[in-house]
């Protein structure tokens, strides 16, 4: 059995599971009643204990008794992840306050399938504008998911042709829909 809290957490760091109760019950209530003077809430409080034996264990190899003590370590362990855990419910009550006071516009659905109605009857009688050639080039790209060297292939032209056929067909659907580019 180790003699002190260092040779326990030197020892824990080994793998040494009895060396680590040892520890454990040498620093308990300190870690516990920093943890809960931080968070002022028992259940919270508890769990984030937990989690700082949790991380002592996993990380106990990187105590160095040279730096300072064991108990000294594990209560600045405490005391940051308890001071964590309070600056993660104040974020997120200052995000929860934010997304609860944004205002939402009344929804018009009957407006809004109207709408889309009429754009889509904008689109229909742009896309007939097109010569034919160019409908079937952008029918084949946008509605077809085709890339232009596979809309080259299916129509058996150069790629120069089709991409030329896009381009005027797009910079016509543009000016008939009235779309402003910068």
């Amino acid at each position: 059995m180790t003699t002190t809290t260092e040779d326990a957490l030197v020892a824990a760091a080994g793998g040494d599971q009895g060396a680590f109760a040892s520890f454990y019950d040498a620093t308990s209530t300190a870690v516990h009643g920093t943890v809960l003077r931080v968070l002022r809430d028992r259940a919270q409080s508890e769990e984030v204990v937990q989690e700082v034996y949790l991380e002592a264990w996993r990380t106990a190899a990187r105590f160095d008794p040279a730096r300072g003590s064991a108990r000294g370590w594990i209560v600045t362990m405490a005391h940051r992840r308890a001071v964590d855990r309070v600056r993660a419910a104040e974020a997120s009550s200052r995000r929860d306050e934010v997304v609860g006071y944004q205002e939402v516009p009344p929804y018009d659905s009957v407006s809004e399938e109207v709408q889309v109605l009429v754009e889509r009857e904008e689109v229909r009688r742009a896309l007939d504008s097109l010569t034919p050639l160019q409908r079937e080039a952008i029918a084949l790209a946008y509605y077809g998911g085709r890339t232009h060297r596979q809309i080259a292939d299916d129509l058996d032209l150069p790629l120069g042709t089709v991409k030329t056929r896009l381009r005027d067909g797009l910079t016509r659907l543009r000016d008939t829909l009235g779309v402003v580019t910068r």
